[in-house]
């Protein structure tokens, strides 16, 4: 084997090549950019930088940037736009960014006032005021409310936007961080009201207490006035589970305390705290506990489950009275039972309903659910069109709740319902671009198995299939997450109403069709999460809606993994590739800040899964011999989820081998993107104008 050779890594890895054509089975040892893993090393941030200055002032200099750019900061800041309201207590919050509040503000109003066109809001916390003020580089990450008064709160600020936070007590009746109130140094954590005086913590309490993910290990019970450092412990798990967790679930009914271990993604264990004692809950390992509703339990169902004498099918959410569950009971309602091509989505409940919906061949249907003498019964709400729903926020002192609608043709609206009431829009997003000629086409491509694969076909006015059209497909197509139809200005007036054709694909790997559409593409089968896109991609050449001259794809996270691997493996189907915050070095992933934690998904590289994995993994599978399209990979330095160095040693790796490649990394913004609007202005501007630039 190469890898035992005694010789420095840049001859072993020149020999690799030599021999082999492109590197196979390289180890860490073997790597000569293990250097760019240190996010803040000196020569990676030198390298960065030149990268992404030679790349901004090629894409900058499109023709079509400018105008974009200014189009989609108009878009971002636009005071027009939905703002997203939760229920607390009995007002509404909101976060919001503009040109006026670049980090943001905090925000609230009555539900009448946001019902009006221009809500009265009072701002509770000024981001850009406490950043300047503590000279931090604050980013909004949220806040977790002592429920149901909604008067407590612990608020979690972000440096840079990472995933780690500060979590610091706030009292919205004072408006006011609490003085020596509850606080937490910066770490991946998770806070859950107990009381007024008691949080359960989840966070770094300092050597061997958190998971090779990088999550807690350990969770606390802390009461006020007593330092962190004399919390009781109320659970320990070890250092190879992906995380543990503790939480309150306060309902109208009465408190449950629940510790969850997550051994791995999709497996976890949950116990009911019931005095001192821990009981565990017993149901599958791969189900998931949805909460609690009218003293009934709710269960999600990621496989079939033999229990009491009874099968309940993958896909299914169940009901059962809790406590007849704790005394030995399993006969459970079936509140949900999934048809062909029709899954589960989202549930959510007020104080006497249940709502939940479902993707009918990817399109959205509402549902409300009310038991009354132990039977439920179900309505449907109607919905305006074929589109997307999301549930949004519910009251916890009524039976309220707000949903969104969008389409790809519709500016997203959102519907408030109160107490059995048909839905009322209340708010709705400008609209960026003119619909109008504009169609939307849902096909179906055969994969490499033969499985029907949807996906959507978002054409320009004036379209004819002719193979002439730029075109952007997208998918995700992992963790069990569904990429749905929505409106989107940034894509309608950037791309489609600039003569450009969209393509979103549903392959697996994700939730579109329940769990065994995301298990279909899991570890050994992973390949097929490649095969589905490339399908697609075929697909469309086939029907001469594009050609590969034409044809570009895009991809964030597991989406960036997913184009990486299908440019890797197919490089002469498409002419431009946006890869975003990638997973590429799959060697080394489970190394990577929360890497290990996506075992379950990908596979084990130390193990014998190397052996499937080594098959796919873009950075090992690079080949010299072969013609890649000018690909852009864009990254941030302050991401602690996905590492950079998954961007930055592909990009040295494709220079290495003199092929093209652009390299933008923000030095600021987490996982999700830039730090502020404008920065997720500027790297989109980026992406869609390389597109123009690759594909016109």
């Amino acid at each position: 084997m190469i890898s035992k050779l005694p010789l420095p890594p840049q001859l072993i890895f020149a020999l690799a090549i030599s021999a082999f054509g492109f590197l196979v089975d390289a180890t860490a040892d073997e790597d000569p950019y293990l250097w760019m893993e240190e996010v803040e090393n000196e020569k990676a941030l030198t390298w960065a930088k030149e990268q992404s200055e030679r790349a901004t002032s090629k894409i900058e200099a499109v023709p079509e940037f400018e105008e974009i750019e200014s189009k989609l900061i108009e878009i971002y800041n636009s005071k027009d736009r939905i703002p997203s309201a939760g229920f607390h207590g009995d007002m509404l919050y909101n976060f919001w960014q503009d040109p006026d509040h670049v980090r943001g503000i905090w925000r609230r109003t009555s539900l009448e006032s946001f019902k009006a066109d221009s809500p009265d809001w009072e701002t509770v916390l000024d981001v850009d005021a406490l950043a300047a003020s503590e000279k931090e580089n604050w980013v909004w990450k949220g806040a977790t409310f002592l429920e149901p008064e909604g008067r407590l709160c612990m608020v979690r600020l972000s440096r840079g936007g990472a995933d780690a936070v500060v979590s610091r007590e706030f009292d919205t009746g004072a408006i006011d961080f609490v003085e020596d109130g509850f606080h937490l140094e910066e770490a991946k954590q998770r806070v859950s009201w107990l009381d007024e005086n008691t949080l359960l913590v989840g966070t770094d309490f300092g050597e061997g207490s958190l998971t090779e993910s990088g999550y807690a290990r350990i969770s606390k019970l802390w009461r006020r006035g007593e330092p962190l450092s004399k919390a009781t412990t109320i659970f320990e798990g070890s250092a190879d589970d992906v995380s543990i967790g503790s939480y309150s679930s306060h309902t109208p009914e009465g408190r449950y305390d629940i510790v969850h271990v997550s051994p791995e993604f999709f497996r976890g264990i949950d116990y009911i705290r019931l005095g001192d004692r821990l009981v565990k809950i017993d149901i599958p390992d791969d189900a998931r506990l949805e909460g609690f509703f009218k003293e009934k339990m709710l269960v999600y169902l990621r496989s079939d489950w033999v229990t009491g004498g009874e099968t309940y099918p993958q896909d299914a959410l169940l009901a059962i009275d809790f406590d007849t569950f704790l005394q030995g009971g399993r006969a459970f309602d079936i509140l949900f039972e999934p048809q062909a091509r029709v899954s589960f989505d989202q549930v959510s409940h007020t104080v006497d309903h249940l709502v939940y919906t479902t993707l009918d061949n990817v399109r959205s249907r509402l549902y409300r659910l009310t038991i009354s003498d132990g039977k439920w019964t179900r309505e449907e709400i109607a919905l305006p069109g074929l589109g997307t729903v999301g549930i949004g926020s519910s009251s916890e002192f009524d039976n309220s709740f707000f949903f969104t609608y969008t389409d790809f043709l519709t500016p997203s609206s959102l519907y408030l319902v109160e107490d059995g009431a048909e839905p009322e829009k209340v708010k709705t997003s400008p609209s960026w671009f003119d619909p109008n000629g504009m169609q939307v086409e849902q096909l179906e491509a055969r994969s490499l198995d033969g499985t029907k694969i949807p996906y959507f076909v978002f054409t320009p006015k004036g379209f004819k299939a002719d193979g002439s059209h730029p075109t952007l497909l997208t998918a995700y197509g992992g963790f069990e997450i569904s990429r749905v139809p929505r409106y989107s200005g940034s894509t309608g007036t950037a791309w489609v109403d600039r003569g450009g054709v969209y393509v979103l694909a549903n392959i697996r790997g994700g939730g579109e069709f329940g769990p065994k559409w995301h298990q279909a593409a899991m570890q050994e089968k992973h390949q097929t999460n490649f095969d589905d896109l490339i399908a697609v991609a075929e697909d469309l050449v086939a029907r001469k809606i594009t050609s590969p001259k034409h044809l570009g794809i895009q991809g964030g996270s597991q989406g960036g993994l997913l184009v990486g691997g299908a440019f890797t493996q197919r490089p002469e189907l498409f002419n431009a590739v946006v890869c975003a915050v990638p997973l590429l070095d799959m060697k080394r992933y489970n190394k990577l800040l929360a890497g290990a934690s996506w075992m379950a998904e990908y596979g084990n590289p130390d193990t014998d899964d190397w052996e499937y994995m080594k098959r796919w993994s873009p950075y090992q599978n690079l080949d010299p011999r072969k013609n890649y399209p000018k690909v852009f990979f864009w990254t941030n330095t302050r991401d602690d989820r996905v590492h950079p160095a998954h961007a930055r040693k592909m990009v040295a790796r494709m220079d290495e081998l003199k092929k093209p490649v652009l390299y933008y990394e923000n030095t600021e913004g987490g996982h999700g993107g830039g730090a502020n609007l404008n920065q997720r202005a500027y790297t989109s501007a980026l992406s869609y104008a390389y597109l123009w630039m690759m594909l016109r």
